[in-house]
Order: C-alpha cells, then structure tokens, then sequence
C-alpha cells in the first residue's frame, strides 16, 4: 500500500472514482475509492475493512488534480464519509460545457466512446447494492478500474477544447458554482 501511495502522490492529476449501494449518500455505503494515473490504477475496498490510509492525504493534497466525472456524486459520499478533497477537475461538467447544444450524452461511457472510441462495459454496476457482501471478484474490480484509468487522458483533452473554443472561463464558473452548493469553497483553478 505504501509503494502504491508514494507512485500515485507524485502524480500531477489521477482519475478517481467511488463504487457507492446507491444515490444517496446519507443512506448508501461507500464501497470503494479508485485512484489512476493513466498507467497504474489502485482500488481501495472500504467494504472488506481496508482503511483509506495514506490514500486519504491524496485527497487532499492540493498539488494533485483529482479528476473525477459527475464529481458532485462521489465528492458528496467523501463528504458523508468523513474525506475531503481539494484540486477537482469534473470531466462531467467539462463535456456539457464543450457539447452544450448538440444534445449529445456527458455519460462517461458515450464520452469515452467520442473520444477514444472506448465501451465501457457497465454491466456489473448492478451488482453495488446494499445487499452486496462486499468482497471483490476480479470483474468487479476490473469494471472499477476501468472508469478510472481513462480520467487523465480525457482530461487532457477537454483542457486543450475548452482552451481552443476559449469556454476555460466558462467551466471554472460552472465547476466552482456545483461546488459551492456542496457547501466547497474555490480556492484557486480548480482546487474545492
């Protein structure tokens, strides 16, 4: 766990993700948080009694961009769970942003597919239910690590359209407006 912290803490941004039993999270569990490079993709299992550690300091170390897709989700579970978070990219809001008006989904998986011409399978996200026991196959852990391991590449690229069809300001105002409703304060960029 140790060498996995000190590889993903010198990144400069990681794709995260949380695998949650539900929409709610005053109700729903927490089952997991993902972490990826791009290369090197870790998945912490909260539900097997696998503390998040030194993961934790990832969150909120302000000189790793945690990229996240429809961040407000997995941002309100952290908060629920006690975790905090700071320097957010939210390729969510980043894609309605550039596809505003073309009436094109922001799914990660129709995002992917414009983009890199990725299918995401999502079939095994039915099984996270709260009647779930917890314990992770290797599909479900690979269906996990999927949402995650494109982040920082998309990422790239939604930074290089926003700066070309100059809609950078744009975003920032949307991001940071999500953000404050969740009760996160901007700090600077992209940091909540």
């Amino acid at each position: 766990m140790a060498l996995a912290h000190d590889r993903l803490a010198k990144a400069a941004a990681l794709g995260c993700d949380t695998e949650t039993s539900g929409l709610s999270p005053k109700y729903g569990k927490l089952f997991s948080i993902q972490f990826s490079d791009g290369e090197f993709n870790v998945l912490v299992p909260l539900s097997e009694g696998v503390a998040m550690g030194p993961f934790a300091e990832i969150l909120t170390d302000s000189r790793v961009t945690k990229i996240f897709h429809n961040a407000k989700f997995d941002l309100e579970f952290l908060k629920e769970n006690g975790h905090r978070v700071e320097n957010v990219f939210d390729t969510m809001i980043a894609e309605k942003v550039l596809t505003r008006g073309a009436n094109q989904s922001s799914s990660l998986a129709e995002t992917l597919y414009r983009y890199f011409a990725i299918d995401l399978d999502k079939s095994q996200r039915a099984k996270f239910t709260k009647k779930w026991d917890g314990v992770w196959t290797e599909e479900l852990v690979d269906y996990a690590l999927s949402d995650v391991v494109h982040l920082p590449l998309l990422m790239r690229e939604q930074i290089a359209w926003l700066e070309k069809l100059d809609l950078q300001k744009e975003f920032e105002a949307i991001q940071r407006s999500v953000f404050e409703k969740l009760g996160m304060t901007q700090r600077k960029g992209n940091a909540i």
